[in-house]
């Protein structure tokens, strides 16, 4: 399976990220151990959301999206908590 996520820090809720792994745990791990440079400052990160796919093409596409203007739009709307900032 091909996962999209959205983590939310819980150190600064304003702070989420939008990825794309084949291993969802290793990788929130990872995110939580500091190996990612775009998440390493607001440790530690939750799942807040995730899609998974059978479709690589399928799944980076859907995490391109999220993370344009529009589907930002959408993400914040429609896949995050809402009584989350």
């Amino acid at each position: 399976m091909f996962y999209v996520y959205l983590l939310r820090s819980l150190s600064d809720r304003s702070k989420t990220y939008t990825g794309f792994t084949t291993d969802l745990k290793q990788r929130l791990a990872a995110h939580n151990r500091g190996e990612s440079v775009h998440t390493s400052k607001f440790l530690p990160w939750r799942i807040e959301t995730y899609l998974a796919f059978s479709d690589e093409k399928l799944a980076r596409d859907f995490e391109k999206y999220l993370k344009s203007g529009s589907g930002q739009a959408f993400s914040k709307k429609r896949l995050r908590g809402l009584s989350d900032p």
